[in-house]
């Protein structure tokens, strides 16, 4: 996701600090040299093109330590962290990004800076057996995004992330939901089906959640509530195999899947 922001290719490069050798009375001593700010940064931009990310940042960074008050030194804040995105050193990066929010709350690119921040943690998002930390982080700075700048090239890029962190994250209690099922702990899964329904109902994962629910409930000898759940399920999504297979939970028989006749919801709700 590197495209917004595409550094132009510039002069080669060297390297972050100069030394020279300058005699002395006690031997040979390097003495610091402050380099041009324009070597600097071309040195960094393309250390960055040729796939040295590490050292593209450090350049940047170096930029900014030598030349504060130029106008080179805000650029090099966002390219650094850029760098380090680009190397997937995401925390630094994210460092990086957090200092340049704080210290240029006005600048023109401050909309990027808060959306690389958001993909900074987006690409750290793991599988949904490990800690969902992260991804949480990743929806709340998602949502940032879209939340502070919805007319900006980055809140649609954004907006399909925020579907697909949810969907994440729905996934994570579906896993620890099914875990308890399995296990007979049907209060315990009941309490996970019920979040992906009430706070990720637009997820992919809501219609196993409410046969999930269905089955917990049925087992747990709940008549009213395992039919609720059904008919929820059958209102909203008649079509899936969830709905069968809810269907077959409730009646305690296999599924006709000719048999329509308005069926099982109308039973439910007869109007």
């Amino acid at each position: 996701m590197s495209g917004a922001l595409s550094p132009a290719r510039c002069l080669a490069g060297g390297a972050v600090l100069l030394a020279v050798a300058a005699c002395s009375s006690s031997g040979d001593e390097a003495v610091y040299v402050e380099r041009p700010v324009e070597d600097l940064y071309n040195d960094a931009v393309d250390a960055l093109d040729t796939g040295e990310g590490k050292e593209a940042a450090q350049l940047f960074e170096e930029v900014e330590r030598q030349h504060p008050y130029s106008v080179w030194a805000t650029k090099a804040q966002l390219m650094a962290a850029y760098a380090y995105y680009e190397n997937q050193d995401y925390d630094d990066a994210i460092l990086s990004l957090d200092r340049f929010i704080q210290l240029q709350p006005g600048n023109r690119d401050i909309s990027y800076a808060y959306y690389l921040r958001a993909l900074s943690y987006y690409e750290q998002i793991s599988d949904v057996g490990r800690d969902q930390r992260i991804t949480e982080l990743a929806l709340g700075s998602l949502e940032e995004v879209e939340r502070r700048f919805p007319d900006s090239k980055y809140a649609k890029d954004a907006r399909l992330k925020i579907d697909l962190t949810r969907d994440h994250l729905a996934g994570k209690e579906m896993e620890i939901g099914r875990f308890y099922l399995k296990r007979r702990h049907y209060l315990a899964a009941i309490n996970r089906f019920r979040t992906v329904v009430d706070e990720y109902q637009t997820t992919t994962h809501t219609p196993e959640a409410l046969h999930r629910l269905t089955e917990a409930y049925a087992a747990l000898g709940i008549g009213p509530e395992a039919q609720e759940a059904a008919a929820v399920l059958g209102y909203n999504y008649p079509g899936t195999d969830w709905y069968g297979d809810s269907y077959a939970v409730v009646e305690g028989a296999p599924v006709d899947s000719e048999q329509e006749d308005g069926g099982f919801l109308a039973r439910l709700w007869p109007f």
